[in-house]
């Protein structure tokens, strides 16, 4: 089987809007590195509609900042390469104290706590700076809550509900709105021996009880409309971890998290991303 392979060079500002619209395209997954976007597509797409759409998006981008320059190399790639590239896109990264995040292929020997995680699907591999942020800040401040129930607000590919299980959190329960991201957690929680956390697709409001701690790595505009719903799922004293928040952004969301009765204790900064702790 073949794949097409789009490489795409724009500047750092747009590369998340341009890698969630390239998995609402059906990418098979993702790598950044450098200056560049890789994006991985089956050979049975039409590699002019992809391009088409990255066409649209470069409009859109332009209409709301200006001139954007991006550069986009297609090319196909037989199974084998396809294979290699994604293993050179993805090799062990640590996050936290504690944790070192692998691909399946790796037999890990070191002496930190392996989270292995499959990146055929990529919907957080850990070497993203927000999801290692959120490693940073749950390690932190589990000791300094209950760790009955642990909730992963847009669990992706459930690395932080099985970090969440590491750190001694009782009930672990993920939850994602993509069901492609849903099944790319369960094949990580089987990877990692993790059949107890219970992952499903839905939103917050499908949801029942309290929880000690939430991990939220989302965007800041969805952190801003769901802080009330994030607030009243946590127990008095309980944390609420939210990345995904761009420099310059992170006071409108401290803002919003604070009208809804949450006190931000920590604000960790990873390159242009912003990492909250906020206690109930």
């Amino acid at each position: 089987m073949d794949y097409h392979q789009f490489t795409i060079t724009i500047a750092e500002p747009f590369r998340d809007t341009l890698t969630r619209r390239l998995m609402e395209l059906g990418s098979l997954g993702t790598a950044e590195q450098d200056a560049a976007i890789t994006a991985y597509f089956p050979g049975s797409i039409d590699p002019g509609e992809v391009l088409k759409e990255l066409g649209l998006v470069r409009s859109l981008l332009e209409r709301l900042d200006g001139p954007v320059a991006m550069d986009i190399v297609h090319s196909r790639l037989p199974d084998a390469d396809w294979n290699e590239s994604w293993k050179k896109s993805f090799q062990p990264t640590d996050a936290g104290a504690r944790f070192t995040i692998i691909p399946p292929w790796i037999d890990y020997r070191g002496g930190r706590i392996p989270i292995v995680i499959d990146p055929g699907m990529a919907f957080g591999t850990g070497h993203h700076e927000t999801t290692r942020s959120c490693i940073v800040l749950m390690e932190r401040y589990a000791p300094s809550v209950g760790r009955d129930r642990f909730l992963d607000l847009g669990t992706g590919t459930g690395l932080l509900a099985i970090a969440a299980r590491s750190l001694g959190f009782r009930t672990v329960i993920g939850i994602d709105t993509d069901p492609l991201a849903i099944e790319a957690a369960h094949r990580n929680l089987a990877l990692n021996h993790a059949e107890t956390v219970e992952v499903y697709e839905g939103d917050i409001s499908s949801v029942e009880g309290t929880f000690d701690m939430i991990a939220a790595n989302l965007i800041s505009g969805t952190l801003i409309e769901l802080a009330k719903d994030i607030s009243e799922r946590l127990r008095p004293g309980g944390m609420a971890v939210l990345s995904g928040i761009l420099r310059g952004q992170d006071d409108e969301v401290v803002a919003a998290v604070e009208r809804a009765a949450l006190e931000c204790t920590e604000r960790l900064r990873d390159g242009k991303w912003i990492s909250l702790a906020c206690r109930r």
